[in-house]
């Protein structure tokens, strides 16, 4: 059985989002990456990117703009997976973290894409229905 959606909170893309966020923000307070200040910054805000386009997405109220939002929410991890692998060619970060990290952003990415195929189904299921 599953859970009603009352709120972007509900959503397990969302929820995921902010645990990706977390673990970025623990690494933006590390040690390695304190004189990093751009680079760490950029990947902070792609992080945030993600989450906050879910939930503007799904609080705008139409599908068609929630589909929007999650491709661009889907654009945000990428543009962290790419941010890691600069982080861990640049030396900022281990392999091991990186590889966790990166494994977590793709894990968002899935989970999104999914979900906007689920909205684009529900968007022509509504089209076909008028």
């Amino acid at each position: 059985m599953s859970v009603p959606v009352t709120g972007f909170e509900d959503l397990i893309a969302w929820q995921k989002a902010r645990a990706m966020v977390k673990e970025i923000n623990t690494l933006a307070d590390s040690p390695s990456m304190e004189r990093r200040r751009a680079f760490r910054d950029q990947l902070q805000r792609a992080a945030v990117s993600v989450m906050s386009n879910i939930a503007e997405g799904y609080e705008r109220g139409s599908r068609a703009e929630f589909h929007h939002m999650l491709l661009i929410a889907k654009g945000s991890c990428a543009e962290v997976r790419s941010l890691l692998y600069v982080a861990l060619d640049a030396g900022y970060i281990p392999e091991a973290l990186f590889k966790r990290l990166h494994e977590q952003a793709a894990e968002v990415g899935r989970i999104v894409g999914g979900l906007r195929v689920s909205v684009g189904r529900q968007r022509a299921a509504d089209k076909m229905a008028r």
